[in-house]
């Protein structure tokens, strides 16, 4: 049985205020002056951060009060509608730390049925790339899917980072062709929608990071797990991993994840 389609007005909103959120950022970033705090887990924090989360937050409560609202840098807030917002304010903190425009926003929505809408804007670059169930992957207004490529050594390979990989894991995907880079975060996995590259990887990720990937990598025709396959649970507070790709060589990477 088929899901019911996010409602078009509903995408629209969630694009315009991550659009404006990271407009919001690009006034903190390349700056020489920036304060960069640490939190708990040791991870940076900036002005820059909870000021988009803010807005968003704040946008949110103005079109849907009763929707729940879960953030990375403000406390949840619950509600009553069985619906809900996941934001990660800046993704890839560390890079627009240090000035690399990959850095992105993200915002997802989840229904009672799962995954509802998602979008991952790169305001560096000026490139928003978003989907709503039922109603196709988008890039800056045009639809865009997945690539075709089957073999390996044709495909590009993408992470966020090397530091949490097992040693296993990353000497099977070396063994079985595939090229690898670090156009990490949300870039690739928005890289993967778009066609560009074939596969993101990430053993390690929180729900903020990976809460827009599952419906804009189906929407876009391609296929979002964790690596031992499963479907994302979007479970807050919960360690996960993510595995994007074009579909047809999922199951490849999967199987070179856990290589012996």
């Amino acid at each position: 049985m088929s899901l019911p389609p996010a409602d078009p007005s509903l995408l629209d909103a969630a694009v315009e205020m991550t659009r404006e959120a990271g407009k919001l950022t690009l006034q903190w970033f390349d700056r020489h002056d920036l304060a960069i705090d640490r939190k708990g887990d040791g991870t940076p924090v900036t002005e820059a951060d909870r000021a988009a989360e803010r807005l968003i937050r704040e946008r949110i409560a103005a079109i849907a009060p009763d929707d729940t609202i879960l953030g990375e840098e403000e406390e949840d807030h619950p509600g009553s509608s069985g619906r809900t917002w996941i934001i990660d304010p800046i993704d890839g903190t560390k890079a627009f730390t240090r000035g690399v425009p990959l850095y992105s926003n993200l915002l997802a929505i989840v229904d009672e049925h799962g995954p509802l809408i998602g979008v991952i804007g790169l305001p560096a670059l000026d490139m928003i790339v978003y989907a709503g169930r039922g109603l196709g992957c988008h890039r800056n207004g045009e639809r865009v899917r997945v690539s075709n490529r089957s073999e390996p050594t044709d495909c590009v390979l993408s992470t966020s980072g090397f530091t949490n990989w097992p040693e296993q894991s990353l000497l099977g995907v070396k063994r079985a062709g595939f090229q690898m880079r670090t156009w990490g975060d949300g870039y690739g996995y928005a890289m993967v929608a778009c066609g560009t590259l074939d596969a993101m990887v990430d053993p390690e990720v929180s729900l903020w990071d990976i809460a827009p990937m599952p419906v804009i990598l189906s929407e876009a025709g391609g296929r979002f797990t964790g690596t031992d396959g499963s479907d994302a649970e979007l479970v807050p507070g919960a360690k996960a991993s993510g595995v994007a790709s074009n579909g047809i060589i999922h199951d490849a990477v999967l199987r070179a994840l856990i290589a012996d």
